[in-house]
């Protein structure tokens, strides 16, 4: 081939490539990349590893029916992922006496099974002025539907003795800020406990309804009435001991997040 004809070809090619050069890019098929899409539209990978921690004080209240004065404490607290926790869970009742009523400590680990419920497994230890005792414990923890919060938690300890435990809440708004929260907690055993004064069965009840004013959702006063009562045999071993085997008393405390 002929120098002549060499250069002739290789200015069209130039010609060639300069007028490509100048086209605008081709239309695509997909959209340019926005933030959190991957180039061509995929979804990138929720983040869900990330180690979170939360502690909320539900109760820290004087309780008064005129003859003497409780405190009342109960929290709970987790650290982990959004699918795995480990949770500390305690409550309690000092007694105007100075004596420690129904301490209930818990550790748990928990993995979510669904969007709304836990399942939760670990160790309690019923610490206070009565028997240590320390139970396996095996539950759930979530949102019922309607938004009920519920606890429903069973326990075996190391002398073959059964516990349930049920707890739920529901928060009623009155205003955005002014809530109207009705609780129950109610504890089953299957043999009697005379150390710690606790009979077979239904043994008792903690049941109220407080409402609280959220000057924020880390800080809420509030005041309410609640109902401790002793049931069945439970109520025999309080009575020979000189207990109050129910009554009423008013609450005023305060709801804290940490």
């Amino acid at each position: 081939m002929s120098t002549s004809r060499i250069l002739t070809l290789a200015a069209a090619l130039i010609a060639f490539a300069t007028g490509a050069a100048a086209q605008p890019p081709a239309a695509t098929d997909h959209p340019a990349a926005m933030p959190g899409l991957q180039p061509g539209g995929a979804v990138q990978p929720v983040m869900d590893t990330d180690i979170l921690a939360h502690a909320i004080f539900s109760q820290l209240e004087g309780r008064f029916n005129g003859t003497n004065t409780e405190f009342r404490w109960e929290g709970q607290g987790w650290v982990g992922t959004d699918y795995d926790k480990l949770w500390i869970k305690s409550e309690g009742t000092l007694q105007g006496n100075g004596t420690l009523d129904d301490g209930q400590h818990q550790f748990l680990y928990s993995r979510a099974i669904t969007t709304f419920f836990d399942l939760q497994g670990g160790l309690r230890s019923d610490i206070d002025s009565r028997r240590t005792r320390n139970w396996a414990a095996f539950g759930i923890q979530g949102l019922a539907p309607y938004f009920f919060d519920l606890e429903v938690t069973g326990y075996v300890s190391g002398q073959g003795h059964l516990a349930a435990k049920l707890e739920a809440s529901y928060d009623l708004l009155l205003t955005q800020r002014l809530i109207l929260q009705p609780q129950i907690e109610v504890n089953v055993y299957s043999k009697a406990d005379r150390a710690r004064l606790l009979g077979p069965g239904f043994s008792d009840i903690d049941t109220g309804l407080r409402l609280r004013y959220e000057f924020s959702r880390k800080f809420a006063p509030y005041l309410g009435v609640v109902y401790e009562g002793k049931l069945r045999q439970t109520a025999n071993f309080a009575r020979r001991a000189g207990d109050s085997t129910g009554d009423f008393r008013f609450v005023f405390g305060v709801r804290i997040w940490l």
